[in-house]
């Protein structure tokens, strides 16, 4: 029996959606950002925008604002390649899928870490973020926001079988 499948994501967009999912983990209200580094189709690291661990969060405390900038908050980018470090991980060579573009100091980090392809479907106010990058030979790529939406009917599959608390 063939049964017909909704389209499969392509890896950009499939990597997108996880940084997507990512930010949701966010705790600025002014920005929610996501960043999945991935080399080989294989995820190395993952970040979000929120303070560093043990401190407080924006959405308890409120926003630290310098410049118009929260500075209560590490960026997204930078949470994922503290969590490589913090792993050992090497991210020579590899693609970071950010749901919004880089600011400048994020662009800087990450091309430094050997980022060599940047994928985003937003922009970022104020940065040097694609320049930086361009002047790097980091390829960027800007596609469109991938759907918000997770398709798994768990009704059609008919191997798959509810648990107590799904239903």
């Amino acid at each position: 029996m063939k049964i017909k499948t909704k389209k499969r994501p392509s890896w950009d967009e499939y990597f997108l959606k996880l940084a997507m999912l990512a930010s949701e983990r966010s705790t600025c209200p002014r920005m929610h950002c996501g960043c999945v580094i991935v080399k080989d189709k294989f995820v190395l690291a993952t970040g979000y925008n929120g303070s560093l661990p043990g401190l407080p969060h924006c959405e308890d405390e409120g926003c630290l604002i310098v410049d118009n900038h929260c500075v209560r908050t590490n960026h997204a980018e930078i949470n994922a390649l503290t969590q490589a470090v913090t792993h050992g991980v090497n991210l020579k060579g590899s693609t970071a899928y950010i749901t919004n573009m880089s600011c400048t100091t994020c662009a800087k980090a990450m091309i430094a870490a050997g980022i060599k392809r940047v994928v985003v479907f937003s922009e970022y106010h104020d940065t040097l973020a694609t320049k930086f990058y361009t002047e790097s030979h980091v390829e960027i790529v800007k596609l469109k926001m991938p759907g918000k939406e997770i398709h798994y009917d768990l009704k059609r599959y008919t191997s798959a079988r509810k648990t107590k608390k799904s239903k």
